[in-house]
């Protein structure tokens, strides 16, 4: 049963600004600070307040998939309802037209700050249930701080809440000075959060694995591979035994595989958007994201060889005989949805994402939004099996704790894949193109492709050979790496200079 007290929508408005204008980031409250912030009832109100900050960033919640339609993984169609993936990944990048919700992430991030400079008013909690607490928000403010140093290099970072709109007027501080910051609040959350399985709060395993993400992404390899191997060896958590019921609403409840989601309630809180969309309408009904075959192609056959090895391939029925992962993610032309779904609008590609689809909710429309409610996994056991395999082959190259790690996700229920050919991935630089093709399979379509391009620095070799439905080459250039921000703040913040190569 999800946790009923992640749903509570709060009255209290969290780092509410009426305003869209990131500069208008003083939190305001519905009740007078001097009756609130009295009773742990209060600290768990505003703590609500401080979740329901994921819902309102794309990003962070489950339209985080669209991520990518910025990849070889897949085309974002319907423009705007998407996001702008489709101009962004075809070279139209600007200040204008990136479609990452940048002003979100600083109202999260304000309520954050407005949580944390607060809560030590309440005098009657006991001190180890309000550093819990406090770990729960910092976690919070880690994930989305992570999230704009991996869209924006370098950023604005509000470690207190700003006193006026002047004060928030700053420059942006360097990459490394935020993530030092990232991981001194995940410090503090490995500290003070429960070291139990995840129930919809943010618990130590969380906060553990957000930060072997963050150390990989620093390329501090034998650390990161530590961290994880602490992980794996603690035993909190494991390997679910349905791949497919990740990421559909009966097989996320006590699911021991995840680690961190954004959790919907139905119908309290269903995914439903501002704009009436949702899971099952977007992906299902609304082909608004189409695989691109080069991600087929990248499946293996049950053999586990790829399918320009596999004797088990037959181009003439390319579905037969491939890593059931496949299955599971992308809906083929050889199966037949209920009621004839899709029906909103036909997949450019031909083929439509199966992944976050419920098809037991059949046929889809938005009229029934209010009963969708699939949790965005951000967080997986997998995941931290796969980081643990990459950083310890980067730091000390293969071996048998490596090639493990990876048969533990291969061979999972359901999945049964072969175990990985030790022979033919027997040095580190082999074996590091395995590792990373086994992540672009065992995660496709959840939104972590994009990072994982960039920050191996691959994204100007691998998206320029993948073509859009109309033929339009993918388009991604060094200035890429980082993205612009909005011309609006760059008006109303002079401190903040725009990243090299946009105007």
């Amino acid at each position: 049963m999800k946790n009923i007290h992640f749903y509570i929508l709060t009255a209290i408005v969290i780092a509410a600004a009426s305003c869209s204008k990131i500069l208008d980031k003083n939190p305001t409250d519905a009740i007078s600070s001097a009756t609130f912030w009295n009773t742990d009832a209060d600290a768990q109100m505003a703590l609500s307040g401080c979740y329901n900050k994921l819902y309102g960033c794309w990003s962070l919640n489950f339209n985080r998939c669209y991520l990518d339609c910025l990849t070889d993984n897949a085309f974002g169609q319907w423009g705007g309802a998407s996001y702008n993936m489709d101009v962004m990944s075809t070279g139209n990048l600007t200040p204008a037209t990136n479609g990452v919700n940048y002003n979100a992430y600083y109202r999260g991030i304000a309520g954050f700050n407005y949580f944390l400079g607060n809560i030590d008013k309440v005098q009657t909690i006991d001190p180890d249930k309000k550093n819990t607490y406090i770990g729960e928000v910092k976690f919070l403010r880690a994930l989305a701080y992570f999230d704009l140093v991996n869209f924006y290099g370098d950023v604005i970072y509000y470690k207190e809440s700003p006193a006026t709109a002047e004060d928030a007027k700053i420059a942006q501080s360097p990459k490394e000075e935020v993530l030092a910051a990232i991981k001194e609040d995940l410090d503090f959350g490995i500290a003070n959060l429960p070291n139990t399985p995840y129930a919809g709060h943010a618990v130590k395993g969380s906060a553990m694995a957000l930060k072997v993400r963050v150390l990989l992404y620093e390329k501090k390899w034998p650390e990161a591979a530590v961290l994880a191997k602490q992980i794996i060896d603690d035993g909190k958590f494991s390997l679910a035994n349905n791949y497919e019921g990740l990421f559909l609403t009966p097989g996320q409840a006590n699911n021991p595989e995840i680690m961190f989601s954004t959790v919907y309630t139905a119908p309290d809180l269903p995914q439903q958007t501002s704009e009436g969309r949702a899971s099952n309408t977007q992906f299902g009904w609304g082909s608004h994201i189409d695989p691109y075959y080069d991600l087929v192609d990248a499946y293996e056959c049950t053999d586990g060889k790829s399918i320009t090895e596999s004797a088990l391939y037959d181009a003439a029925k390319p579905w037969l005989n491939r890593d059931p992962r496949l299955k599971f993610t992308i809906r083929l032309p050889n199966v037949t949805w209920p009621a004839g779904e899709p029906a909103g609008a036909p997949s450019l590609t031909g083929i439509n994402m199966q992944k976050y689809v419920d098809l037991s909710q059949a046929p889809f429309s938005g009229g029934f939004n209010s009963s969708y409610d699939q949790d965005y996994v951000h967080i997986r056991y997998a995941d931290v099996l796969l980081m643990y395999a990459e950083a310890q082959n980067e730091a000390a190259g293969p071996s048998a704790g490596v090639y493990d790690a990876l048969d533990k996700i291969r061979a999972r229920a359901g999945v049964n894949m072969p175990p990985v050919d030790r022979v033919k991935y027997n040095a580190q630089d082999v074996l590091r193109d395995y590792i990373r093709h086994e992540r672009r399979i065992e995660l496709a379509l959840e939104g972590q492709r994009y990072f994982d391009l960039k920050r191996w620095h691959i994204a100007d070799v691998v998206l320029p050979k993948i073509k859009t439905p109309g033929g339009l080459p993918l388009v991604f250039i060094e200035d890429y790496y980082v993205l612009p921000f909005p011309q609006s703040e760059i008006d109303i913040n002079p401190n903040l200079k725009q990243n090299p190569g946009y105007r």
